[in-house]
């Protein structure tokens, strides 16, 4: 007769084992044991009892998960591949020392990450563990493992092909650890494969084109890896992709232009997500991209990508984000962007976009964003951008712009960040703008004025640098002074006070220039003397005779006074000859250096234009320009000019040595 206990013991063949061996034994032991099993046969029903009480207790003691135990025991083969799971890890946390029985309590919660369906482990869940070490390639005899999730360790190797024969997996979640090698091709075998996230590691290769098999693949994030190579064709057809994100590899070539192409019209990829920035991509931006009408976010930045804008793109109806910065775009931008009313950021930096800006552009009542820095877009800003009350940073920087900031711009409330440094703008910045933001957004621009850090504008009060509440309008039955009015009164004050501080200056110089000719000699003093008969010096200069050499001699303002006969008496040392003539470093007697040119005859004009341009030269002080002190006329037509002396040599020997 069959014995009733037999399913019950089968299912306990692991990890429990047999104490005694019938073949192993002689026959009377044989006949022994069997009287005394039958002796203790009432004593086995009171044993199960206990057996079941006490996993009972050991069940209700131990850290159980969310899942509720069906009180099968793990099997012998998934029992071994969780042993050389371990064994392969490295566990500096101690998180694996809960798997220390004999497999007893890997399905009931005791073991840490792991859940059971029938005695068959479903669910490897391990992440922020501190693990290091590799993955067992054993991990294939987990046929109903369902998610394998170890992201955010330290687990190096290479991601093992048996992973592949799973025919149950659904989710892989291995991102930042520093798995290498390549991504096994065996993956797109996983017929209910939905989520494969590998992003962050140190893989390389190729995408395996066997990836799209997996018909349910709804997320693959390959980013942040060294994987190199073209986009398999494969993946622009898949059915079900909602999320693909590739960037920051060294994946080149041109990217597909086949994005739908086996699908109807009617039936759109479900695609929302396309990530291809900071690779190696070349060639246009595909047309076939308007097929993915769920679009909501395209990145394909730091690139190569050349040529124009496709018209296709402004179809995509639901897109959020479009970022095609840092690549070799050109042509104009298109109206067609401006129907995508959902757009929230707009990024088209360091490109070669020019024409002018669209008017349509202001349709975008939905953008936050808006960055057309580097390129070169020229004409005018248009006016409808302050149509857009969402927009918090724009950017219109480094182009070719034209013509005044519009005064709609002020009405962007939520405006946080604003630069249209470095372009042709003129006019004055509007008030509200100009007190918002710093003069850094807006420097580069020439005839722009009315920022803070310069001069107010012709038609305006002062800089906004310090804040001035604005003036009242006059009433009709009072009498107060205007903005202008106050202005001029101010002017005037200012332009008496020079005055004043000049002619000081002025009688402050002419004593000393008569103590320094009364000490020089007699012709000094008589130099002196006329120049007080005179009063006060004429416009062009002091004029005094050539002395014994005749010719005339005449003074602009400086520290040093000479006559003709100190000027042509002293010793003088080339400096340096050029078309227009000799330079001479002249020592006068009294010690003091000046830098003489002599003009050469054929080159220079007649005395009387010669005399009305000197005249003006001799009133220009700059500190960077070199003050002409005096001009000298000989009776024979010789014309020398007279400047300070720069000990330390010119510019050109500052420059080139």
């Amino acid at each position: 007769m069959e014995n009733p206990n037999k399913s019950l013991n089968s299912s306990y063949n692991y990890p429990f084992q047999n104490l005694a061996d019938s073949c192993c034994m002689s026959s009377k032991k044989k006949e022994k044991w069997k009287i005394q099993s039958q002796l203790q046969k009432p004593f086995s029903l009171y044993t199960r009892i206990l057996l079941l009480l006490q996993l009972l207790l050991i069940s209700a003691f131990q850290p159980v998960s969310s899942q509720v135990w069906d009180g099968v025991i793990v099997t012998q083969a998934d029992f071994q591949a969780l042993q050389a799971f371990k064994h392969e890890l490295f566990d500096p946390k101690g998180i694996l020392r809960s798997w220390n029985d004999s497999g007893f309590g890997a399905c009931s919660g005791g073991w840490a990450g792991i859940k059971c369906a029938q005695g068959q482990v479903i669910v490897i869940q391990l992440p922020w563990k501190g693990l290091g070490g590799r993955i067992t390639e054993k991990i294939g005899q987990l046929q109903q493992l369902r998610k394998l999730s170890l992201h955010d360790n330290v687990i190096g190797g290479s991601i093992p092909q048996e992973l592949g024969f799973l025919p149950n997996l659904r989710g892989v979640q291995l991102f930042n650890n520093r798995l290498s090698g390549s991504i096994p091709p065996s993956l797109g075998s996983c017929p209910l494969l939905q989520t494969l996230d590998l992003s962050n590691n140190l893989l390389t290769g190729s995408i395996p084109f066997s990836l799209a098999n997996s018909t349910k693949l709804f997320r693959l994030n390959l980013s942040h890896n060294s994987l190199s190579g073209l986009i398999p064709v494969s993946l622009t057809r898949s059915s079900s992709l909602i999320f693909l994100d590739l960037q920051y590899n060294n994946l080149s070539g041109a990217i597909p232009n086949s994005w739908g192409a086996t699908q109807k019209k009617s039936n759109f990829l479900p695609l929302q997500h396309l990530s291809l920035s900071h690779n190696f991509f070349s060639g246009r931006i595909p047309a076939s991209l308007g097929n993915l009408r769920e679009l909501q976010e395209i990145s394909v930045s730091h690139n190569q990508i050349n040529g124009a804008i496709p018209v296709e793109i402004g179809g995509l109806s639901r897109l959020r984000t479009l970022d095609l910065s840092n690549n070799a775009i050109n042509g104009s931008l298109s109206d067609s962007l401006s129907n995508i009313s959902s757009l929230v950021l707009l990024n088209l930096e360091n490109n070669y976009l020019d024409n002018q800006i669209p008017e349509a552009i202001g349709r975008l009542q939905n953008l936050s964003v808006l960055n057309l820095k580097r390129n070169q877009f020229g004409g005018h800003i248009p006016a409808t951008i302050g149509n857009i009350s969402t927009l918090t940073q724009l950017d219109l920087s480094q182009n070719n712009l034209s013509g005044e900031i519009p005064d709609s711009l002020s009405d962007l409330n939520n405006l946080i960040a604003f630069n249209v440094s470095y372009n042709n703008l003129s006019g004055p910045v509007p008030i509200p703008l100009s007190q918002k933001f710093n003069s850094s957004s807006f420097v580069g621009n020439i005839q722009l004025c009315g920022y803070r850090g310069t001069a107010p504008c012709p038609s305006q009060g002062p800089s906004p640098s310090v804040p001035v509440s604005p003036p009242e309008k006059p009433k009709k039955h009072h009498r107060k002074l205007s903005t202008k009015d106050v202005i001029l009164i101010a002017a005037g004050a200012l332009l008496v006070v020079l005055l004043i501080i000049c002619c000081i200056l002025l009688c402050c110089l002419v004593r000393k220039r008569a103590a320094s000719k009364a000490n020089n000699g007699q012709a000094t003093a008589r130099a002196a003397a006329a120049r007080g008969e005179k009063g006060v010096p004429p416009a062009t200069g002091e004029v005094e005779s050539g002395g014994e050499a005749g010719g005339k001699l005449v003074h602009f303002d400086g520290p040093m006074v000479f006559t003709a006969d100190d000027l042509l008496c002293a010793t003088a040392e080339i400096m340096g000859k050029s078309t227009y003539g000799t330079v001479y470093k002249a020592t006068l007697e009294d010690g003091n250096q000046v830098a003489v040119k002599r003009l050469r005859e054929k080159i220079t004009k007649g005395q009387r234009e010669f005399e009305s341009e000197v005249n003006v030269l001799g009133k220009i002080r700059h500190p960077n320009l070199l003050a002409l002190r005096a001009y000298y006329l000989g009776p024979k037509g010789e014309k020398l000019l007279v400047f300070d002396y720069i000990p330390k040599g010119s510019l050109a020997t500052f420059l080139h040595g």
